[in-house]
């Protein structure tokens, strides 16, 4: 445990878990199947959480050590730790674990504030600290096979919807859901947000439930989410236009389909301004479909080799801090801008009818 800068390439590597809810259970099962990869040189030392018996379940399951606390799960000597607790304990458990020389992997949302965020940046500078956001989408094999395809993206259209389940229930939908595809497009438009409109209801919880958003770069790019967890169906789709180019993109099925409009170059004969049947077919562009290969893995054992490899190298993550600080810093304006819409529609006063 401690400045691991400079490990050599073939020592141990321990790894730690700090939440076991559902998303801690998978980083704990992930770390495992990676360990159990002698090649990778990994150990999972230990999971730790609040509830004693939540950590042995799952301490249990995947054949490591149970800790009630993050003081027992650094004294047990672990050089990297996911932290996948309820995010309002974020600061607290990451700063705990860099100032004891622990690199870390915070679940999205990183921060419940941008105070907050930028604290954690500091905390990650001061100590030296590999310091990774867990926006798990930027690791989806069909978003990494649409980034060399990336031009000129001018129009978003995404819809991630999901049924009913109670969890994350602390936070809106916005920062539930939606920041995964914030997160995304904000690394494909490459540009300032402009100008942000929203409207978003509570259906079966206090906060937040659907919500639609549109957002304007300085790019001129414009870009529109919906975002459910009161769906009947599933879906995660980001469509997009660009110059000559439509692209579709299905998180869940992991694939990508491309549709490239080829210019025509019609003859002088085949266009009469006087006579428009005298346009031939030939006149018109033509579309080529096109699938890019898409080598399929699961999202989350894709983030965290990544992380355990900029671990070892001591760089830089391909999700930094301070992305998942702009994707943060998003999502409160949009919630913002949600509860702006919600006071001139006068929306808590229906609620309450």
């Amino acid at each position: 445990m401690g400045d691991n800068r400079g490990m050599p390439e073939n020592s141990l590597l321990r790894v730690g878990v700090v939440g076991c809810g559902a998303f801690g259970r998978n980083h704990a099962r992930v770390y495992r199947e990676l360990a159990n990869d002698p090649s990778n040189k990994l150990e999972l030392a230990g999971v730790a959480d609040s509830d004693r018996g939540r950590a042995e379940a799952v301490a249990r399951e995947f054949g490591t050590r149970a800790f009630r606390s993050v003081d027992e799960l650094i004294a047990a000597g672990v050089d990297a730790a996911s932290v996948a607790v309820p995010t309002v304990a974020h600061l607290e458990i990451a700063r705990q674990l860099m100032r004891s020389g622990v690199d870390v992997l915070i679940e999205k949302p990183l921060a419940t504030s941008l105070a907050e965020a930028d604290e954690l940046i500091a905390l990650a500078r001061e100590h030296g600290r590999v310091a990774q956001t867990g926006h798990l989408e930027r690791f989806n094999p069909a978003v990494r096979a649409t980034i060399p395809l990336l031009t000129q993206p001018m129009f978003f259209e995404v819809h991630r919807l999901s049924v009913f389940t109670p969890r994350s229930l602390d936070i809106d939908v916005i920062l539930d859901l939606m920041i995964h595809d914030l997160d995304v497009v904000l690394s494909f438009a490459k540009s300032p947000v402009k100008e942000v409109r929203a409207v978003g209801l509570p259906i079966l919880t206090r906060k937040v439930d659907i919500a639609n958003v549109r957002l304007e770069f300085e790019s001129g790019c414009v870009a529109n989410f919906t975002a459910s967890r009161v769906s009947t169906e599933r879906i995660r789709k980001l469509r997009f236009f660009q110059p000559h180019q439509y692209v579709s993109l299905d998180y869940s099925r992991q694939d990508v389909l491309v549709l490239t409009v080829d210019e025509a170059t019609p003859t002088d004969a085949s266009l009469d301004p006087f006579n428009p049947t005298s346009v031939a077919a030939s006149a018109f562009p033509s579309i080529t479909p096109y699938k890019p290969t898409v080598e399929q893995q699961e999202p989350l054992r894709a983030e965290l080799s990544s992380f355990l490899r900029v671990v070892r190298e001591r760089s830089t993550p391909e999700v930094t801090l301070e992305d998942g600080r702009c994707a943060l810093a998003l999502a409160r304006q949009i919630v913002e801008a949600i509860a702006e819409h919600s006071n001139k529609a006068r929306l808590s006063e229906l609620t309450r009818a």
